[in-house]
């Protein structure tokens, strides 16, 4: 039996709605071989003073060749990267990987307010990793932060923000919405030429701890499989409507996109 295989490289989220843990049910929603890199721990909680722990370069490094030696990958994901070493690191290896299909989710920001990439390392990002990218997949706020600019507050702006994003070299940009107040969740899809809007009902709740995670590893489940970009995104934007659809509240504030939503509903 041949699998597609997926590699994501980002962040251990403990309470397992985002990050790896998010990225890992995606996987195996989708039925690819999933493995993971963990960069750093993300451990937030009111009992520790430390929340965050940074992974070591050569635990990083171990991490990706021992998944590329042993299963090899079709589609390699980044999400949480924290610093400029392990960006410079990860870009090198993903050059060295030769896998083509590469998903890069700039995460700086998590929903529970914790910064997940340090200042300093925005501008190495810009430069050595979305020029590898097949698709960057900035929220609002991202995007702005990114480009120093305002964060776009309506479609067109959003669109100025993808063609800006488009030149510092992915293949495509995909501008998420989801925070815009219109009675839509829109996102924008460019590929240097065109754009493609992308349309789904707004869900009205607060629980979507590591939708965009999910939506990414998504992206790269589909691509990893063979579809087209076109595809990949389509689908995952449904899959991902479906997982803050049916959204998990443990009644300790924000809750988890559940991923099992769209198995459980469409097949």
């Amino acid at each position: 039996m041949t699998m597609a295989r997926t590699l994501t490289v980002a962040g251990s989220a403990s309470q397992g709605s985002a990050g790896i843990q998010a990225d890992l049910k995606t996987f195996q929603e989708l039925e690819v071989y999933g493995m993971s890199a963990i960069t750093a721990i993300v451990a937030n909680n009111s009992r520790t003073e430390q929340g965050i722990f940074t992974q070591s370069l050569d635990s990083i490094e171990a991490q990706v060749h021992a998944s590329l030696e042993h299963v090899g990958s079709d589609a390699i994901k980044t999400g949480m990267l924290f610093t400029t070493e392990i960006i410079d690191l990860i870009a090198q290896l993903i050059k060295d990987s030769g896998v083509k299909k590469i998903v890069v989710d700039p995460v700086m920001i998590g929903k529970m307010g914790s910064q997940l990439l340090k200042d300093d390392a925005i501008e190495t990002m810009k430069e050595k990793l979305f020029p590898l990218a097949s698709i960057i997949t900035p929220n609002l706020n991202e995007a702005g932060r990114i480009l120093e600019d305002k964060v776009p507050e309506e479609p067109e702006e959003m669109k100025e923000a993808a063609k800006a994003l488009h030149q510092l070299g992915p293949e495509y940009v995909l501008v998420k919405g989801g925070s815009l107040t219109t009675h839509q969740a829109v996102d924008i899809l460019y590929d240097g030429n065109e754009f493609k809007e992308l349309y789904a009902e707004r869900v009205e709740t607060i629980h979507t701890s590591g939708a965009g995670c999910t939506y990414s590893a998504a992206i790269a489940a589909e691509l990893a499989k063979g579809s087209s970009m076109e595809q990949a995104v389509d689908f995952a934007k449904n899959f991902v409507t479906e997982a803050i659809r049916h959204s998990l509240s443990f009644g300790r504030g924000i809750g988890s996109t559940n991923h099992a939503a769209y198995r459980k509903n469409y097949k």
